[in-house]
């Protein structure tokens, strides 16, 4: 009977113990203390070693999982991970190692040190597959496929995300888990403009975060509503925010794409760069809006340039900065580059500090022909030789 309350006794005191610790890292992230929290994760170790694998390993990600409320910790995040990888092998906590090499390849992608990324993604990767398990391997594989977009090796991006789908469709794939996977098919989708197939993704990304309460439901819906846009279907996105798709998420990151939205509508350059600089945070901070909106903000100046200079034959470049209310180098810049892709037929006479249109010829088709004509009779000149030295034979 002795032994019997002894061990409730244990029991109660090391969940209290378990519940303080978890407590305390609570609050160092909430109040974004770094060290105070790395301290936390290292001076648990003695504690954690008394515990089960599974148990010590789930507090150890608690722990670091408050590190993500701590703007600008990923260098201690990394030197933390590092050393509780080390103390893993030590103990020969298999588990844990591999799920804290998991988190510090997302560490090295957010701290952009991509070679070190794919470092310890191939030693993982070959010591899942040894090991069969297909639900770290799918994550790593998704970390892989993040990076190889992220060094703009987009093959080798698209290869990963099918090696870790491959992997989903072999176990259950957790929710969140199947949302990244759409997020990362999205991403991709959209680098080849192709928007529709990538507004799919992202709105099955939406419904999986909006399902689970995640806070990254905002992120796949501004990436929808960027595809609309890119589509130039900008009064969908109107339709989208006031739904009731998009009315539990109202905010800043809204709004920042609804101006965009308008400014495109509008066909507005003036209040395209308004939306940008007002909603800095929400529009630049993001590299994947970032670069769509700078090719939208591309086509968007070509057209308006194409409008004001169809009427001339010959336009003085700086009337032309004064329509679209840009500077003189920016816009000569612009009409070069039209000139190179031949989009303008033209020539930039910076002499007189004018552009020059000149009027669309009828191509002649008689030197195509010619070639063509010259192609066939060698043609017929050297089946005449072949048959020649075969009578010679």
């Amino acid at each position: 009977m002795e032994s019997f309350h002894t061990s409730n006794e244990d029991a109660t005191d090391a969940n209290t113990r378990e519940a303080a610790v978890l407590k305390l890292g609570q609050i160092y992230g909430a109040s974004k203390k770094p060290r105070e929290l790395a301290e936390l994760v290292r001076t648990s170790r003695t504690y954690l070693a008394g515990l089960p694998k599974a148990k010590s390993a789930k507090i150890v990600r608690t722990l670091t999982d408050n590190f993500s409320d701590i703007p600008g910790s990923v260098p201690i995040q990394i030197d933390v991970c590092k050393e509780t990888i080390d103390w893993a092998v030590a103990e020969k906590r298999i588990f844990l190692k591999q799920s804290l090499e998991t988190r510090l390849v997302a560490l090295y992608l957010d701290n952009k040190m991509y070679s070190e990324a794919l470092t310890l993604i191939a030693a993982l990767l070959k010591e899942l597959k040894r090991l069969d398990d297909k639900n770290v391997l799918m994550e790593v594989q998704l970390l892989e496929s993040r990076v190889y977009h992220a060094l703009r090796n987009l093959p080798k991006s698209r290869a990963a995300l099918t090696s870790a789908r491959t992997s989903a469709n072999s176990i259950y794939c957790p929710p969140l888990m199947q949302a990244a996977l759409d997020m990362q098919s999205g991403i991709l989708h959209a680098e080849e403009k192709d928007y529709k197939t990538a507004y799919s993704y992202f709105y099955e990304t939406f419904e999986g975060y909006s399902s689970q309460d995640d806070s990254r439901a905002v992120l796949a819906l501004k990436y929808m509503l960027l595809c609309k846009i890119m589509l130039a279907q900008a009064e969908d996105v109107h339709g989208l925010i006031s739904g009731k798709i998009g009315l539990k998420y109202q905010g800043r990151d809204v709004d920042a794409m609804r101006s965009v939205a308008t400014a495109y509508q509008n066909r507005s350059l003036n209040e395209f760069e308004s939306s940008l600089v007002k909603y800095k945070d929400e529009l630049s901070n993001d590299l994947i809006i970032r670069s769509h909106l700078a090719a939208l903000y591309d086509n968007l100046l070509e057209g308006n340039l194409t409008r004001i200079i169809e009427p001339f034959s010959r336009v003085e470049i700086q009337h032309i900065a004064d329509l679209v209310k840009l500077p003189t180098t920016q816009v000569e810049t612009k009409l070069s580059q039209m000139i190179l892709d031949k989009q303008l037929n033209g020539i930039l006479d910076q002499g007189a500090g004018c552009l020059v249109i000149f009027d669309e010829t009828v191509a002649d088709k008689t030197y195509d022909s010619s070639i063509d004509t010259i192609k066939m009779m060698g043609h017929v000149v050297d089946s005449l030789y072949q048959k020649a030295l075969m009578l010679g034979d």
